[in-house]
């Protein structure tokens, strides 16, 4: 599967320029209001925090992500025919086997993460093992290995960090600014400035979430297109995904920092506007991957 390859290197290309540019954006935020302030500490402070969360992100997201959603490792002798999917899937798809693990939740649902194929892990829910036929629980597992396949799981990782630190940095640099930038000449003199730091602190989180979403309905798309190829059953994941849409009770573990890693929306009866929502309408993705069969 060539186009899988180059679609990896793109993934990663992307990665480390959005890395780049995020930490850029962190250190320009921090400069800016260190100067209005006439503080250096700012600038700093807006480094170091960057640079924390980065490192952060990249050793320990996995594990975080498993507290957060209180996963479980799934031994091979209590579920080997689960294993056997997964390790035939990986075969297919040319993957390490990753680690896998169960949330104990009635929806049926499942991510990946991981910084990268070696250290990846597969969860699934107990709902997706008791509700979902073997084939869609095939489609599904191979959907989360083409996130793997894909880079999708660093890009993304980078993607809802930086956009943490991003919000975290504007959020402080915003109560600075309202409570200890006023008054002065000096502000009074650099009015622009101040009305510009303003303005960052308030957009630059909504700036970031925006693209954080559009990363998350991008790779969606790509990664049930890919876990097809990887099955060559493309009705098995369209199957699964009408399931999973249909079950009417929202993940009690599932958050808004973690929804975006699942394979659908892990929240119900919540009306997204669709330029929020971190998964495109699943009604386009079953349409996607039937046509995929004609």
């Amino acid at each position: 599967m060539p186009s899988l390859y180059t679609q990896a290197d793109k993934n990663i290309k992307k990665s480390w320029a959005l890395l780049s540019l995020f930490l850029i954006f962190s250190i320009l935020m921090g400069w800016l209001f260190s100067y209005i302030l006439n503080n250096q500490f700012i600038l700093y402070f807006a480094v170091i925090i960057s640079i924390i969360q980065s490192f952060i992100a990249y050793w320990y997201s996995d594990k975080i992500v498993l507290l957060m959603t209180r996963a479980k490792p799934v031994k091979r002798e209590t579920d080997p025919e689960l294993y056997r999917i997964l390790e035939n899937l990986c075969i297919g798809a040319g993957l390490p086997v990753p680690k896998l693990y169960i949330i104990e939740e009635e929806q049926p649902n499942a991510f990946a993460t991981g910084r990268n194929e070696k250290h990846a892990v597969v969860a699934v829910t107990r709902g997706l093992l008791n509700r979902l036929e073997r084939a869609e629980i095939e489609g599904v597992i191979a959907h989360e290995l083409a996130h793997i396949k894909n880079k999708d799981m660093l890009l993304q990782t980078l993607t809802v960090t930086l956009v943490g630190v991003i919000v975290i940095l504007s959020d402080i640099f915003l109560r600075i600014a309202l409570f200890f930038g006023g008054g002065s000449e000096r502000d009074k003199r650099n009015i622009f400035f101040v009305v510009l730091a303003l303005l960052a602190a308030i957009l630059a989180p909504l700036a970031a979430q925006l693209i954080h979403f559009a990363i998350s309905r991008k790779r969606e798309f790509l990664a049930d297109a890919t876990g097809a190829l990887i099955t060559r059953y493309p009705e098995g994941l369209a199957r699964a995904l009408e399931k999973i849409a249909a079950f009417p009770h929202s993940m009690k573990v599932a958050s808004n920092a973690t929804a975006h890693l699942f394979i659908a929306n892990p929240f119900r009866g919540q009306k997204i506007s669709a330029l929020f929502s971190t998964h495109p309408p699943i009604e386009e993705r079953i349409k996607a991957l039937r046509e995929m069969s004609l």
